[in-house]
């Protein structure tokens, strides 16, 4: 009698505590509105500090600076640093290789991504088919082009098409042909290195996405009769929209600042500023003619730009329904 009375105690305690439970939770809601809304940042505040460090105060710099007259005199302290306003912003929009080299940036930077999406896609589908020792071979291989230094890769992109000792001419039967000399064929193969140590990104995280879909959609497509190319377009691609927000953003962004390949295998940009692009062109009007306020609003303008696109890109993507 004494157990079953502890028993009948601790169930209406129990029932009790479940009863007001809720009750007080709802009233500590209610007098605290915003009680648990600051632990979310809480958590993220040591990476915001880190970025606020890395990220945002350089660029607070690099807007600073292309407000000024900043030269090689200013930085030795033979001159006075003197504010210009939007002066080099005017000198820059005035010049008109500035216009040349932003279209060809502009350019360059398109047929990049577009490359970049077919192959890393097109790779990414051939691994869903193959069986596990060619697909190994060809994700080690990828990452491996991936994981290379852009300058290493350059150097030895530059040996494969050597006018002199390529193997690439000799098995195209071109001769002494210099890959590099000419405008459009010395972009050609910039694009094909920046692909080359690109794709990766995009085969891998594609890749990804598809082993998530269910594979009875695509195998319902495939029974319909779908081709490949239609249960790609028609099935995959719209399922995988979000992961190829991402992968389109990011390539975006790597190849609109494309430097080192450009830098490397042209020598610094072509011929004549030939195979010139915005960040070559900055370093040479920051570092190569010492006119670092100029070279600083060349950068402003490249972020303004990038920023543009991406809101741009995500807010279309908003207006379709997508969920980012």
């Amino acid at each position: 009698m004494a157990g079953s009375g502890r028993a009948a105690g601790l169930t209406g305690d129990a029932a009790s505590l479940s009863g007001s439970a809720p009750r007080d939770f709802r009233s500590a809601a209610r007098n605290h509105p915003g009680g648990g809304s600051w632990t979310p940042w809480l958590y993220l505040a040591p990476a915001l500090v880190v970025l606020g460090g890395l990220l945002l105060y350089p660029i607070y710099q690099l807007g600073l600076i292309s407000f000024f007259r900043y030269t090689q005199a200013q930085v030795s302290g033979g001159e006075p640093t003197s504010f210009e306003g939007f002066g080099n912003y005017a000198e820059l929009f005035g010049d008109s290789q500035f216009w040349q080299v932003l279209l060809a940036t502009v350019l360059f930077a398109a047929a990049c991504v577009g490359a970049t999406l077919a192959v890393g896609c097109a790779l990414a589908v051939l691994l869903t088919r193959v069986r596990a020792v060619p697909r190994l071979a060809l994700m080690l291989a990828a990452l491996g082009a991936w994981a290379t230094p852009a300058v290493t890769g350059s150097t030895v992109w530059l040996f494969l098409f050597d006018p002199d000792f390529g193997p690439v001419n000799r098995l195209l039967g071109l001769g002494d042909h210099s890959w590099t000399y000419g405008r459009y064929s010395a972009f050609l193969l910039v694009l094909l290195e920046v692909v080359w140590c690109s794709f990766p990104f995009v085969m891998v995280t594609v890749y990804a996405g598809i082993r998530a879909v269910p594979a009875e959609v695509l195998e319902a497509a495939a029974l319909d009769g779908a081709s490949q190319w239609r249960i790609w377009r028609s099935v995959l691609a719209p399922m995988l929209r979000p992961i190829l927000t991402v992968v389109t953003i990011q390539s975006v962004i790597w190849d609109f600042k494309v430097f080192t390949q450009i830098y490397v295998m042209t020598n610094g940009g072509g011929i004549a500023g030939q195979n010139l692009v915005l960040n070559v062109y900055a370093y040479q009007k920051a570092f190569a003619s010492s006119q670092y306020g100029l070279g600083s609003a060349i950068g402003v303008v490249m972020l303004l730009i990038l920023l543009a696109v991406t809101l741009g890109y995500l807010r279309s993507l908003r207006r379709q329904g997508e969920e980012l």
